[in-house]
């Protein structure tokens, strides 16, 4: 199911987590924390819109680390139901695409509920406060066509990293739904 996600509540605070790895090295919100800022990223390997902007995420996000803001990626799907997503091929996921930053798992989807994350990719893009000053898209590229691309995270998130705030106007991200478990 396709789905949007809500326009950005400035200033919103997130609730701390502890996640592990694929690894199982435990991360938290707080340890994640760039000097300048922090990006969440809701993801999964199945979703063929994380598929297709995998590698531009990943080469955003190394740019973003070298300016001071930080990046981890959430796999928030309920992975007994979609086994593409298990922790196994996570981890295969991140060795394919280089992923410089943790990708952890959402095991009880607490964390995703909790930040209200909707669709794999969602973004969550804070401050040095830990204040949340972008939830929008990756990008302006179409599906499969990257060649001319507005980069709208990156620049938020660069303008983020200067000044502490993010643009006011943002464009919704777009993907799959969550993958639930049912309880």
């Amino acid at each position: 199911m396709l789905l949007d996600t809500p326009i950005c509540d400035f200033g919103w605070k997130a609730p701390d987590f502890s996640l592990a790895d694929v690894d199982g090295t435990q991360h938290s919100l707080s340890s994640l924390m760039g000097d300048k800022g922090l990006l969440v990223c809701f993801i999964c390997n199945h979703c063929p819109y994380v598929k297709a902007i995998i590698s531009r995420l990943v080469s955003d996000a190394n740019t973003l680390q070298a300016e001071g803001i930080n990046v981890v990626a959430i796999m928030p799907n309920d992975y007994t139901h979609y086994p593409d997503d298990s922790p196994e091929n996570m981890r295969q996921f991140a060795a394919q695409h280089t992923m410089t930053f943790p990708y952890l798992v959402d095991e009880d989807q607490a964390v995703a509920k909790a930040y209200g994350a909707v669709c794999t990719p969602d973004f969550f893009g804070f401050n040095a406060n830990g204040e949340l000053q972008y939830r929008g898209r990756l990008d302006d590229a179409k599906m499969g066509d990257a060649t001319h691309r507005q980069a709208e995270l990156l620049e938020a998130m660069l303008q983020v990293a200067q000044t502490g705030n993010g643009p006011t106007q943002q464009v919704p991200s777009m993907g799959c739904s969550i993958k639930w478990k049912n309880l």
